[in-house]
């Protein structure tokens, strides 16, 4: 990172859920930065929950006896913003840098309790700031994932400021591998507005970009070839992995003898990577993320209150609200005296933009079968066959 930039942000842990749904076994950071130059401006602030930490860590990288002559608000939601109120009251000459759609909305994060409207500046897509050698250029990013949202380029630094955009959830530390949780937190957090990412991805097409610095995660750097090619991949619903993801949930263990049972005659008929979930057990973001990376799905769900089975049919809300397109889809349903569950599943991806539904649907009456087995291997190469 360029010697003027200073990261200042904190790592948190100790949190379980990230917005309260996403299991975070290694917590995930809320990043933050100062850059120094005749001018100094101060780029987002933190969660509350790493206020006090965050408030050291910014006294500590200030030049002394200087304050921030800038604030400037990449993206309001709360894990980001929670400090503008203190950074405006504690700075009383620093001036709030923002979109006009996040001027608007300011007054529902920070509140009536500081009144600094009249030190606002707002910039549109295009407009820069100068703080001396360094210009920054601001890049509205609408719906990446709030409809506030701007990302700051630096020229003379070689570096994207991204907002949410590359983030990941966990540990910072660069040295560790970034696709996997990154993906997770793609597709689960700005999943849906992948049209909305490819348009933002557009407008960096030709910056020299060394360096690109998140508001989670690690900070990047090098090469960053390999994160704008996923990145680029994720955002138009493209395959990165050929394959099949097998996800099933069962009540009393036939379904999932069942998915175990196709998953093996996948991988025999060729399927160049298999990978199976247990809906009931299993993460659901990463059965989401799986489901958006592989070519091929299959669902394995019984009859349950003459529906789906509630897990399954919270994986297919899950994949319909990320946008779930582009994809070959089977189903595998399974009842002992009704089966209703595969008409209501294929209802719920028909609604799904830009799928190919696999026939036939296939009916288990309970436990696998000979004649059962033989349906799902014709099943399986119809679901192989393009």
């Amino acid at each position: 990172m360029h010697s003027n930039i200073k990261p200042i942000g904190v790592y948190d842990y100790d949190l379980d859920l990230f917005e309260s749904q996403y299991i975070v076994p290694e917590g995930i950071s809320y990043n933050s930065y100062i850059i120094e130059d005749r001018k100094i401006a101060l780029i987002d602030t933190v969660d509350n929950r790493k206020a006090e930490e965050w408030r050291k860590n910014l006294s500590e990288a200030l030049p002394k006896e200087k304050e921030p002559d800038y604030l400037i608000v990449q993206h309001l939601e709360p894990d980001h913003s929670s400090q503008i109120a203190w950074v405006m009251e504690r700075y009383p000459r620093c001036q709030l840098v923002c979109t006009a759609v996040a001027h608007r909305m300011l007054p529902l994060i920070t509140g009536a309790a500081v009144d600094f409207d009249d030190r606002i500046i707002v910039v549109n897509d295009g407009d820069t700031l100068s703080l001396g050698s360094h210009e920054l250029l601001f890049i509205t990013a609408p719906m990446v994932h709030w409809p506030e949202v701007m990302m700051i380029y630096d020229a003379h630094a070689r570096t994207l400021f991204s907002a949410d955009g590359f983030g990941r959830f966990g540990n910072p530390d660069p040295s560790l591998s970034w696709a996997c949780e990154a993906r997770r937190y793609y597709f689960n957090i700005v999943g849906k507005y992948g049209r909305s990412v490819q348009t933002v991805m557009k407008k960096l097409d030709g910056k020299k970009i060394d360096t690109i610095a998140p508001l989670h995660g690690p900070v990047l750097e090098g090469d960053i070839s390999e994160y704008m090619s996923l990145y680029r991949t994720w955002a138009a619903y493209e395959v990165e992995t050929p394959g099949v993801l097998v996800a099933y949930a069962s009540i009393h263990g036939f379904t999932a003898q069942a998915a175990h049972r196709l998953a093996d005659i996948l991988r025999g008929q060729g399927a160049p990577k298999v990978s199976v979930t247990d809906l009931s057990r299993d993460d659901m973001a990463e059965a989401v993320e799986d489901a958006f990376r592989m070519s091929h799905l299959v669902v394995l769900s019984p009859t349950y209150d003459a529906d789906i089975f509630p897990p399954m049919h919270d994986f297919i809300h899950h994949l319909s609200l990320k946008g779930f397109c582009n994809r070959r889809v089977a189903i595998v349903e399974n009842g002992l005296w009704a089966p209703a569950a595969g008409k209501k599943m294929r209802h719920m991806f028909e609604n799904m933009k830009e799928l190919t539904i696999v026939e036939p649907i296939v009916t288990l009456r309970g436990r696998l079968t000979e004649n059962a087995e033989k349906e799902l291997e014709a099943l399986a190469s119809n679901l192989l066959s393009e």
